[in-house]
């Protein structure tokens, strides 16, 4: 071959491979229909006749009848259980979990527990131990936490939470993901939080891989105690550095070098809004960090206690007359916690970013594992290191980055499939994280890198 020829064929063999390489490059802004399909699915008109019908038992009290069929938590939950039994059918594994919790100061006799859970299975080989975790909590009080005969409506506390449960169940069976996805309708939270504390216990024990934990309690209003409507957002609580008495020495690395801002739950929260936002669109997910509202808590609590990322998800605008409360009129205000009070295109607005988010992270590779910021040498450029994930369609690795005084990622750099990359930004200015990404564009949640000589 003539020598400029040969040099010609070269050059023409390496612009394609380079082109090759740069069509291979993962769309990370490219939307799944399987996403936008469940979306807008989501129906308001269902979880109005889901939140409907719990209310019709009169009361869900976790200490009421359990016997009859039509009034109290026995019949709550054979109903939860037979309708995702009917819409999942083939595809959900639907099962109680129950065990049998003594007196104490919230329960005056022995009593049965019972969450209702919804399986829906992984198909990935590499992710199915993978599992996300969504629940609301079906039992409902009044202002006396032992009153466990008069009416307790529990229309937006938690039967908003429960619809929102439910739809997702419903309308996610039909597809299919690379993780697990669980979904729960827990009882006793009112007395304590029993239901997903036995739960959270069981998968702590059996070392089941949670790697995130969605709870939705009180998401049905859009007006707060003064009338003022906002339905444009919800919260999503995000807890930072957990306040134990004992730190574990990653969560020491973490906090030694700022990264308190990105512990796990706080990476889910981020992500949260990235996909909520994205397939929800006029719609904020406002991130607060703390744990909860003051005075109150949830059923991811006990998650978090055990290590696991969890958030709650509540509406922006509430009104306290109509959570806790006797059914009664004083002074011509209503009390009581009635369908009437609901606003149900906002709670399903609520329940899309759930679904949005959830789908995302199932479909998505694993957060990757030993992210490391190697410290071994003073330098103004960034060496990370991290191990390759397990999942065969894994394209390749983004680094991204933010100003230590910003609250989400600023910056990012798709750096292929390698398990290492040297940045020219400083170690010392910004923080760094290292998320997956597979070849159909979805991304998972950010790693922070600990330090590593």
């Amino acid at each position: 071959m003539h020598p400029t020829l040969k040099h010609s064929a070269v050059a023409a063999m390496l612009l394609a491979a380079t082109c090759a390489a740069q069509a291979a490059d993962p769309d990370i802004n490219k939307r799944q229909a399987d996403i936008d399909a469940i979306v807008r699915e989501i129906s308001p008109k269902r979880m109005h006749d889901y939140v409907e019908k719990l209310v019709s038992f009169g009361t869900r009290h976790t200490m009421s009848d359990t016997k009859s069929d039509t009034r109290g938590i026995g019949a709550a939950r054979r109903w939860i259980k037979s309708e995702l039994e009917r819409c999942g059918a083939g595809r959900l594994e639907v099962a109680f979990d129950s065990h049998v919790h003594p007196v104490m100061a919230r329960l005056s006799v022995p009593t049965e527990i019972v969450n209702v859970v919804a399986t829906l299975p992984g198909t990935q080989a590499e992710s199915k131990d993978r599992m996300y975790v969504v629940s609301g909590h079906y039992d409902s009080r009044v202002t006396d936490v032992m009153n466990a005969t008069d009416d307790a409506p529990g229309a937006n506390d938690d039967a908003s939470g429960t619809a929102a449960v439910m739809e997702m169940a419903c309308v996610m069976a039909k597809h299919k993901f690379d993780a697990t996805l669980v979904f729960m309708a827990v009882a006793a939270e009112e007395q304590g939080l029993l239901g997903a504390e036995n739960w959270a216990k069981l998968a702590k024990e059996k070392n089941w891989n949670v790697a995130g934990m969605f709870d939705n309690d009180i998401i049905g209003n859009s007006h707060n105690d003064e009338g003022k409507k906002d339905a444009s957002q919800v919260r999503l609580f995000a807890e930072g550095v957990p306040p134990g008495k004992e730190v574990p020495e990653a969560l020491r690395a973490l906090v030694a070098t700022g990264g308190e801002n990105d512990t796990p739950t706080r990476q889910l929260a981020r992500y949260v809004k990235f996909a909520g936002e994205r397939y929800v669109p006029n719609f904020k997910v406002t991130i607060v960090n703390r744990r909860d509202r003051y005075l109150r808590g949830g059923d991811h609590i006990p998650f978090l206690e055990r290590g696991f990322p969890a958030v709650r998800f509540t509406e922006y605008a509430e009104d306290f007359s109509h959570q806790h409360q006797d059914l009664r009129t004083e002074g011509g205000k209503k009390y009581g916690d009635t369908i009437e009070y609901m606003d149900f295109d906002y709670a399903a607005k609520v329940t899309r970013v759930n679904a949005a988010a959830l789908a995302s992270l199932a479909m998505a590779p694993a957060a990757p594992k030993d992210v490391r910021v190697i410290t071994k040498n003073l330098t103004n450029k960034t060496e990370l290191a991290w191990s390759a994930n397990a999942e065969p369609d894994v394209a390749g690795y983004r680094v991204v980055w933010r100003d230590t005084t910003a609250a989400d990622w600023t910056g990012s750099k798709f750096v292929g499939n390698v398990t290492s990359y040297t940045s020219d930004l400083s170690k010392d200015n910004v923080f760094f994280g290292v998320q997956a990404i597979d070849k159909s564009g979805n991304i998972s949640p950010a790693t922070y890198p600990l330090p590593a000589r």
